[in-house]
């Protein structure tokens, strides 16, 4: 490293200091350089030495890249002179060639060999070496063009970093003059990113025309990465000096917000004016030009070149929250035993900038012309991520080692539950202020993946997968916990009284349209389980990432279901019924847990049916099969609860039947199987009744099925008779009562009187009860015929 210069020696005493030099023929650019380095006439002795040596290096700099392009340029000229030189002396031979062809013709013949080699040997190889030149020609140009256009962003670069950004917002400098600086630097900023912007029409070009110049890319690129890197960080620093003048950020009042109260913030866009105003909206823009630059060239070197939603983020924005991150930490810092302070500051500051903000830095964005960026949207975002970043580093990953040391695991489930709550209350706050206008323009996949990625703090948990297990445990022990209270108190497995007594009007008994649990006749605690398990799943809708948000479900609310299918299923099994004993209670205590499914399953099909739950399913095929992306096949969410639902359902109620299809049996016996009526002398003439042995097992039949109705489903009290009916239709006409009726013709009557006091029980559910007996009744028409020609 040199040593710097000596000092030039002091002027002789008695001496004046010499004075700048005055010249009229110098320019405004300059006068301003010179007065930008020299502030006093005391500064030339000292700093002209610098400033000389500083100018003579970057002309030797200037001038050393100036000889190597010119080398570069001699090299590529003299290789394309060549390459012209060799296809100009073809195509005059083969301008002569083709002049003589005719000569060739008559002298040689067309087929001779110099008429061959003419057209198939030296017309291609001359077409060739055109086409070579031709894009070394188109080369050379688009070389020329972007390393002009270069060069102008280099000398634009230049000239922005010789504005210094101390003299700027010196306060020795008077209004005019701080415009007018401001001005000079505003336009040399807007010229090195117009030429950026110029540099990348052409690169886009050339990616989609030619892109096997990805040499002359990379260098394109490597020099304006060199340039960029060096006007960012003065923009930045730039935009940040102009925020401390205009007395950004407001002061918090601490007194007020530990007590509990927070005032009203001041907002310093908003009350700026005049020169102020405009200088602070030409910055602004700037640096929204400069990343609106970055967006397009990020999106080229991806390889997307189809248009995409904005990032959410904005550096001018970030700029704003930069200086108040530090000030909020410090007050979250105190508040670690009090997490609802750190909520409350971070939603009040968030809201008393959020219309300034959107006034004042919407249309600086728009002229910006940053597409579907949203200034409201990127401040709540950057305030969130404050907050987000703080829980994440000092609250979450204590409360996640406690959690996993097994002497504290049970003392800080409550604090990670309230900590929660909080959590998703601020975030159904925050998103509100910004979705009300958006709502209405994105689907819900767009919601959760695009603007909840940016404002939920539930972030966190799609990062570290260890916290959203931690996370599901407590909320499944929590569900547990509900669910416990629930069921020890023993009214939960009631009905209301009205629907268990069967106070029901007429018309509501026909309807099997079953939409609520009134309707489904369906214990208290079958709501309590939905309802809980509903809330687990509530808690996770913000969170953007849809794999994440499926574990989440399907470690609480699709595992809480299957706990809540034992419980009924144990209950179910608590309930003995026999058919020698058969006891209507016992048969509505069923009913009531085939009710409770049933009205599970309705609830959970609902729920499948819903477009959040459908985008669910689908992400979550399309991550077990890659190869099947986008299947629509078994889209329901809860498709194994369901249908083991309907298995449960089913077979309980198989189970009924076969009780009751048993007892009729054995109350019949006498009357089907053993047919000793049929002994007994009939008056013809006489009012026939029904049999005795035939009284009780209708009775009994009758009973059951009006305590069924009671308390049964309707939808399912309407398979239950309709599968009795057919299975007592079978075991009458396949017993022997048939083949012995037809021996004793006057007994036909008889029992054509029992089969029609049978389809009499049926006859409050149906109007002609008898269209679900066919073979009995088949049987009567035949026991009828026979009877005919008997006489």
């Amino acid at each position: 490293m040199e040593a710097p210069p000596p000092p030039p020696p002091p002027p002789p005493h008695g001496s004046a200091t010499p004075a700048l030099p005055k010249h009229t023929d110098l320019s405004s650019e300059q006068l301003s350089f010179l007065h930008q380095h020299f502030q006093t006439p005391k500064d030339l002795p000292h700093k002209a030495p610098l400033l000389l040596s500083e100018l003579d290096r970057n002309c030797f700099d200037l001038d050393r890249d100036l000889i190597a392009l010119q080398t570069i340029l001699a090299k590529s000229c003299v290789s394309w002179i060549s390459h012209s030189f060799e296809a100009k002396s073809d195509a005059r031979r083969l301008n002569h060639d083709l002049q003589n062809l005719s000569l060739l013709t008559s002298q040689h013949g067309i087929g001779s060999k110099r008429f061959h080699r003419v057209l198939a040997k030296e017309l291609p190889q001359l077409t060739q070496k055109v086409l070579r030149i031709e894009a070394i020609r188109s080369y050379v140009e688009t070389t020329l063009k972007l390393e002009a256009l270069v060069g102008d962003l280099e000398d634009a670069v230049l000239c922005f970093m010789n504005c210094q950004t101390s003299i700027m917002f010196s306060a020795k400098l008077s209004k005019s003059s701080l415009s007018n600086e401001f001005g000079t630097k505003h336009e040399k900023l807007l010229q090195a990113i117009k030429a950026m912007n110029d540099i990348e029409d052409k690169l886009v070009d050339l990616v989609v025309l030619q892109p096997h110049w990805h040499h002359l890319l990379k260098s394109v690129d490597a020099r304006v990465e060199k340039n960029l890197t060096i006007v960012r960080p003065q923009v930045s620093a730039d935009h940040r000096s102009l925020l401390i003048s205009l007395g950004w950020p407001p002061k918090l009042s601490l007194s007020k917000v530990e007590g509990g109260h927070i005032s009203d913030l001041p907002n310093p866009l908003v009350i700026m004016e005049g020169e102020k105003r405009k200088t602070y909206s030409n910055s602004f823009i700037s640096l929204c030009a400069l990343q609106h630059f970055q967006i397009r060239r990020e999106k080229r070197q991806s390889n997307r070149l189809e248009q995409e939603k904005c990032n959410i983020r904005l550096w001018a924005i970030d700029e704003l929250v930069s200086p108040i991150a530090s000030r909020m930490e410090h007050h979250f810092s105190k508040w670690v035993d009090q997490p609802e302070f750190m909520f409350a500051l971070a939603y009040k500051i968030t809201i008393d900038f959020i219309e300034g903000i959107d006034e004042v830095l919407q249309p600086l964005i728009d002229r910006a012309r940053l597409v579907s960026c949203s200034a409201k949207e990127a401040w709540v975002s950057a305030m969130v991520q404050i907050l987000s970043r703080f829980l994440e580093t000092r609250l979450f990953s204590s409360l996640a080692d406690q959690y996993n040391d097994k002497h504290m695991k049970v003392e800080v489930i409550p604090s990670w539950l309230h900590l929660i709550d909080l959590l998703l209350t601020f975030n159904k706050q925050i998103q509100s202020l910004v979705s009300l206008e958006i709502c209405h323009f994105l689907t819900e996949s767009d919601r959760f993946q695009g603007l909840s990625r940016g404002i939920s703090l539930l972030t966190m948990f799609c990062d570290r997968p260890e916290w959203l297990k931690i996370w599901a445990k407590i909320e499944m022990k929590n569900a547990y916990k509900k669910l416990k209270a629930e069921l020890q108190d023993h009214k939960s497995w009631n009905v209301d009284s009205k629907l268990q007594a069967g106070f029901l009007p007429d018309t509501e008994r026909g309807h099997y349209i079953l939409s609520t649990r009134e309707d489904h006749k369906a214990p208290f605690i079958a709501e309590s389980a939905l309802k809980i398990a509903w809330e687990m799943i509530d808690r996770c809708q913000t969170m953007p990432a849809v794999l994440p948000r499926i574990q989440f479900i399907r470690s609480t609310a699709v595992r809480f279901l299957w706990y809540f299918l034992k419980v009924l299923l144990l209950r179910y099994k608590g309930t003995e019924i026999d058919s020698e004993n058969l006891n209507d209670d016992a048969l509505g205590r069923r009913c009531i847990l085939i009710n409770a499914a049933r009205y599970i399953e309705f609830r959970l099909q609902q729920w499948s049916d819903s477009v959040d739950f459908l985008e669910m399913k689908v992400a979550e095929n399309d991550c077990k099969n890659p190869r099947n992306v986008g299947n629509i096949d078994h889209n329901c969410f809860f498709e194994e609860e369901i249908k083991s639902l309907c298995e449960l359902e089913t077979n309980w109620l198989m189970d009924i039947i076969a009780v009751i299809l048993r007892q009729f049996e054995t109350l019949s016996w006498d009357y089907v199987k053993q047919a000793k009526h049929l002994q007994q002398e009939v008056s013809v003439a006489s009012n026939l009744a029904v049999s005795v042995d035939f009284v009780d097992a209708l009775d009994a039949l009758k009973s059951h099925l009006h305590a069924l109705e009671m308390t049964l489903n309707p939808k399912d009290f309407l398979d239950l008779w309709r599968s009795l009916a057919e299975g007592l239709d079978h075991f009458i006409f396949f017993s022997n009562i048939f083949a012995e009726i037809q021996f004793y013709a006057n007994r036909v009557n008889q029992f054509e009187t029992d089969i029609q006091a049978l389809f009499s029980v049926f006859k409050s559910y149906c109007v002609r009860p008898e269209a679900f007996f066919p073979n009995i009744r088949k049987g009567l028409k035949l026991l009828k015929v026979n009877k005919e020609r008997g006489k």
